[in-house]
């Protein structure tokens, strides 16, 4: 097509388009546009005290990268932990009076965390520390049964096992071996002191034995007859096991000396 054609047949098309002198504004007026800035106002506000909101918060709770979390609450703070299922699997409540942990297992590890210090269940209880210390001036109170195979004392101190208003007892199946290795083992007792072996034997070892405090045994026939200066004396035997001294003569001087039997 040649340009006059195309400029000939625009023409004709121009003057066949009718007339349309009407123009149609496009935006918002009115109360449309006072709403949309009173939108745009009120979000803006809206971020304003938003971001108020996190400085307060971040300042009050000391959210930074040097120190720690912060809590406060004038009753209790209570962390939960979930499941996926959302079911409640472990509580930390830290109030005025208590600290209350509800969880099926309680582990304190080492600073590095590979060091498992302190476990706890609803069966047993773990330390594995190598000393555990009670300072308190009443000592720790086991209401049960205690087992242990070592009970040691400090170094330079004494180790004192104590029952103050009942028995005080050691059992065991083969055997209760009390040993000094250095010292001297004292056993006292203010009424009687019994040393009783069912089966077995009753042996006193040692280089010298000595029985203190013994009754001293009296002629029957006549007291006089006792002498002032013995100093050597044999030991009788009751039938009932009660051991006295008699003064040692050429002859046993049990049998003169055996009122003391008679009142055993």
């Amino acid at each position: 097509i040649t340009q006059e054609q195309f400029i000939l047949a625009s023409q004709s098309l121009h003057l066949q388009r009718p007339g349309c002198d009407a123009v149609y504004p496009v935006g918002l007026y009115g109360w449309r546009k006072r709403c949309l800035y009173f939108f745009l106002l009120l979000l803006l506000v809206t971020m304003i005290v938003n971001l108020a909101l996190t400085v307060w918060i971040i300042k009050v709770m000391n959210f930074s990268v040097d120190s720690l979390l912060l809590l406060r609450s004038e009753k209790n703070v209570t962390l939960n932990a979930r499941n996926d299922q959302g079911h409640l699997t472990g509580q930390l409540t830290v109030g005025p009076e208590a600290v209350d942990a509800q969880c099926q297992r309680l582990e304190v590890r080492s600073t590095d965390g590979d060091r498992l210090i302190f476990t706890a269940d609803e069966d047993e209880i773990i330390m594995t520390t190598e000393k555990f210390t009670v300072t308190g001036s009443e000592g720790a109170v086991f209401r049960h049964s205690v087992e242990t195979p070592l009970i040691q004392a400090r170094t330079s101190e004494d180790l004192k096992l104590e029952s103050p208003t009942r028995t005080l007892s050691m059992e065991a199946p083969r055997g209760v071996e009390v040993s000094a290795g250095l010292g001297s083992l004292r056993i006292s007792g203010r009424k009687d002191l019994h040393l009783e072996s069912t089966e077995g034997e009753i042996l006193l070892d040692a280089n010298t034995v000595q029985l203190g405090n013994l009754p001293l045994g009296e002629y029957v026939a006549s007291p006089a007859q006792a002498s002032q200066e013995q100093t050597v004396y044999e030991v009788c035997v009751c039938p009932s096991g009660k051991i006295y001294l008699s003064p040692a003569e050429r002859s046993s001087s049990c049998q003169a000396m055996s009122n003391i039997c008679l009142w055993s």
